[in-house]
């Protein structure tokens, strides 16, 4: 049976079995357990954000609260109730530097004193960040990085002599907030990738921590896996905002994920609204892409109430440097 509870020696053998790489039909065999309970004990793990080597120094009390659903959680409890519908403001905080799990389990079990243990609260914050990024993993904190890169399809100009000019798309995004960046460029040489990136810090109100580049050759002279050697020009200007320079790792797609993502969301929600507009110059160009933008950064996140420019207002922007 897929509930039948297991001993906590054999969710060990279990845990260390799926980190080791075997899979569930073979730990199946080899602990004597259902398929079924083992894909349920590996989906719990999957949700707790701990190496195996954490897991292991736990006694068979704390596993067993980790790997347990609390007694009352199910959707009609009060307590399940009203921790549901503090988690998403949890999270938020959680975002910003400094802030720990911990000291907010002590500000939620001030306000509902017969709330959940804080392991069980720490579960339910790692279930709900799962189950609201599905497929992007990694969490930022406020104010670390901004991921920079240009969009694959470029924008025309109409100039006055009827001739077409292509121009390139740079696109920049936050980490935290996800508040977009978008601005048409004449090339990607250095000097326009410098300047749009100050115009990305003057669009932000202030600097990330580090710059991160998809190895862009006018950012980055040499790409590596170790350490990339940087365009010596967008170093010096990194170094004059105070911020750091990550060029995205090669085969390493979780470092370049959120802004390959932004780049789709300006082909459907940027260029889409330009469609059949004539520009004559990057300047009224650029006015109907920051027109076009506002609406995409101001418009409500899926399944959620709020937009990324109120979640940048409320977690991200303080934490910019000036």
């Amino acid at each position: 049976m897929a509930n039948t509870p297991i001993t906590m020696s054999k969710l060990r053998s279990i845990l260390r079995l799926y980190c080791t790489g075997t899979g569930v039909r073979t730990i199946s065999a080899m602990t004597i357990t259902s398929r079924n309970t083992v894909k349920k004990y590996i989906r719990i793990y999957n949700t707790l954000n701990l190496s195996y080597e954490e897991l292991i120094k736990k006694d068979d009390a704390e596993l067993c609260e980790l790997f347990s659903a609390p007694k009352e959680d199910s959707p009609g409890s009060l307590r399940h109730q009203q921790l549901e519908k503090i988690l998403p403001d949890i999270c938020k905080k959680l975002k910003k530097r400094g802030v720990t799990s911990g000291q907010l389990y002590k500000e939620y079990i001030k306000a509902y004193p017969d709330g959940y243990s804080m392991t069980s609260f720490r579960v339910a914050i790692q279930r709900y960040i799962r189950l609201s990024h599905p497929i992007m993993r990694q969490q930022h904190k406020a104010g670390d990085k901004m991921f920079i890169d240009y969009t694959g399809d470029k924008l025309s100009l109409k100039l006055p002599d009827g001739s077409i000019k292509e121009v390139e798309v740079f696109v920049a995004i936050l980490g935290c907030s996800q508040l977009t960046y978008v601005e048409a460029v004449e090339s990607q040489k250095k000097e326009d990738l410098i300047s749009a990136c100050e115009n990305a810090f003057l669009y932000y109100g202030g600097t990330p921590r580090a710059v991160v580049p998809d190895n862009l050759k006018a950012a980055v002279t040499k790409a590596s896996r170790y350490e990339a050697i940087l365009n010596p020009e967008f170093a010096a200007f990194a170094e004059h905002y105070g911020v750091v320079v990550y060029p995205a790792r090669g085969y390493k797609p979780r470092d370049k994920a959120l802004v390959e993502n932004a780049v789709k969301r300006t082909y459907k929600d940027i260029y889409t609204k330009l469609e059949g507009l004539e520009c004559a110059d990057l300047a009224s160009l650029n006015l109907a892409i920051r027109s076009a933008l506002e609406m995409h950064n101001n418009a409500l996140l899926t399944g959620r109430n709020y937009s990324r420019r109120e979640y940048f207002q409320d977690v991200e922007r303080e934490e910019l440097g000036l």
